[in-house]
């Protein structure tokens, strides 16, 4: 039973969408084609501007329509922390 228990909660994790207004460089880490680099160019950005849309993560140095196409189920667009 804790075994089942323990592989339910790693398959959420691992399709559980994050927060790119308040994703730590890390957890940003873990959504397929973000390495370090461009994690901390969506945190360097998100410093000035707030996401209000996935779909402005285009805008962020690095990120094109392609990588939005590919990964828009995996982010999610929460409260602004500013």
């Amino acid at each position: 039973m804790k075994f089942l228990v323990l592989v339910v909660l790693a398959v959420s994790f691992l399709f559980a969408t994050v927060d790119i207004n308040s994703a730590s460089e890390k957890e940003l880490s873990t959504v397929n084609g973000i390495g370090s680099k461009k994690a901390e160019a969506i945190v360097e950005y998100r410093k000035i501007h707030c996401f209000t849309k996935v779909d402005e993560i285009v805008n962020v140095k690095g990120f094109g329509k392609k990588f939005l196409e590919n990964n828009r189920e995996n982010l999610k667009v929460g409260a602004c922390k500013k």
